[in-house]
C-alpha cells in the first residue's frame, strides 16, 4: 500500500484569531479521523513571521495530534535547527516521544530564510556549525548520561521512548547536508528527488565507516486535492494553491532543489504544471504513486472544503489502494 501523508502548514491570510482557532481545531479533528481510516502520517513542517500566517510552532501542533490519536505518525519536515535550543529541543522531542510511543519522525534542516534567522538574532553565516552542534547535541542528550556542553556538565531528562533515540534525519539538498548525515550516522532527507545526492551520502557513509539510508521524495510527488469535479475545484480555490506556490516561490532562490517549486504566476500556469493536482477519486486511484500526499487546507483552503477532499480521500481512494490479493501496491521511499 503507497505511503498515505495529510499535509498542514495551517496557513490563513488576512486570518482573524477566531478564524486561525478554528483551522487550527479542523486540523486536529482532520488528524483524528485520517488516523481512524489508516493513513500513514501527518506532515507539518515550520516558518517564522510569515504575513499569512505559516505555523511557527509544529511540535506544539505535533503534541495535540498526538492527544487525539492512536497511531498515525507526525513527520515535521522540517525543524529548522539552528534556530532552535539544542538541550530543549532534545527535551521536546523526547517528550512527544514518550507521549507518542514513538510516533515522532523529525528532519532536521537549516531553512533557507535569512530573515528567520534575523528574528530569532542568529547569525545566518553560522548556520552550517549550529546545525552540527545541535545534532551532535540531541544525540548525547538522548543517552540521559552527563556530557560536557559549551563548558559545562549537564544531563537531559527523561529518556526517551524510542531506542536508541527518537527517529531523527537530516534534511537538505546540499552536499554538506548528506556529509552531515553521514559522519553522524544519521538518516538522509534529500529536499527533492536527487539521486546524484543520494549517492554521494552513500559514499559518504563508506568513508566514516557508518550505516544510514535515504528517504527521499519521488519524482513525481504532487500535493493532491480530491473532488468530484476537478474544473470546480479550481475555478473556485485554485487562488489558495496559487497562493502558497507564490510563497514558496519568494522564498527560494535558484539554488534551493525542494519537492515543492513552481514558477506559475496563474491558477492556470499553476495547473499545467502539474506541482498541485487537483482530481477525482479515480484519477488518484490511477497515479499508481508509491506515495500520496493530500494537503486538503492548502494555502487558506476553506475548511469545509478542505473535509469534502478528505473524506473523498479516505472513503473512495484510500480503500482501492489495497489490492485484493494483500499486498501493498507500493513501498516506503528507500
Amino acid at each position: 500500500m503507497p505511503v498515505t501523508v495529510v499535509r498542514f502548514n495551517l496557513v490563513e491570510p488576512d486570518a482573524t484569531p477566531a478564524s486561525l482557532s478554528a483551522r487550527y481545531r479542523a486540523a486536529v479533528e482532520m488528524a483524528t479521523y485520517a488516523d481512524d481510516r489508516g493513513i500513514t502520517t501527518v506532515q507539518t513542517e515550520e516558518h517564522h513571521g510569515a504575513v499569512n500566517n505559516w505555523l511557527p510552532s509544529p511540535f506544539a501542533f505535533a503534541g495535540a495530534v498526538f492527544g487525539a490519536t492512536r497511531q498515525i505518525a507526525v513527520t515535521v519536515s522540517a525543524v529548522i535547527g539552528p534556530l532552535h535550543d539544542p538541550l530543549r529541543l532534545a527535551e521536546d522531542i523526547a517528550v512527544l516521544d514518550l507521549l507518542s510511543g514513538g510516533r515522532l519522525v523529525t528532519v532536521a534542516g537549516i531553512g533557507y530564510r535569512p530573515e528567520e534567522y534575523a528574528q530569532f538574532d542568529v547569525d545566518w553565516k553560522r548556520r552550517g556549525k549550529l546545525q552540527d552542534e545541535l545534532l551532535e547535541t540531541v544525540l548525547k542528550a538522548w543517552t540521559g548520561e552527563e556530557f560536557d556542553y559549551r563548558g559545562r556538565t549537564v544531563r537531559v531528562t527523561p529518556r526517551p521512548f524510542s531506542d536508541p533515540h527518537p527517529l531523527l534525519l537530516v534534511g537538505g539538498s546540499s552536499r554538506a547536508a548528506a556529509r552531515r548525515a553521514a559522519r553522524l550516522g544519521l538518516p538522509f532527507f534529500p529536499s527533492a528527488h536527487l539521486p546524484e545526492l543520494e549517492a554521494y551520502y552513500k559514499e559518504r557513509l563508506v568513508e566514516y565507516g557508518t550505516e544510514g539510508w535515504t528517504m527521499m521524495p519521488g519524482a513525481e510527488t504532487p500535493l493532491l486535492h480530491i473532488a468530484e469535479d476537478p474544473d470546480r475545484a479550481w475555478a473556485e480555490y485554485g487562488r489558495h494553491f496559487l497562493h502558497e506556490a507564490r510563497t514558496y516561490a519568494s522564498w527560494q532562490s535558484g539554488e534551493i532543489r525542494s519537492a515543492v517549486k513552481s514558477a506559475a504566476t496563474t491558477v492556470e500556469e499553476l495547473r499545467a504544471e502539474g506541482v498541485y493536482r487537483v482530481l477525482t477519486p479515480d484519477q488518484c486511484v490511477e497515479l499508481g504513486l508509491d506515495s500520496l500526499v493530500l494537503h486538503p487546507l492548502s494555502g487558506g483552503m476553506p475548511v469545509d472544503e478542505g473535509w469534502r477532499s478528505l473524506h473523498l480521500f479516505c472513503e473512495s481512494v484510500l480503500p482501492r489502494l489495497v489490492r485484493p490479493d494483500g499486498p501493498s501496491r507500493g513501498s516506503t521511499p528507500s
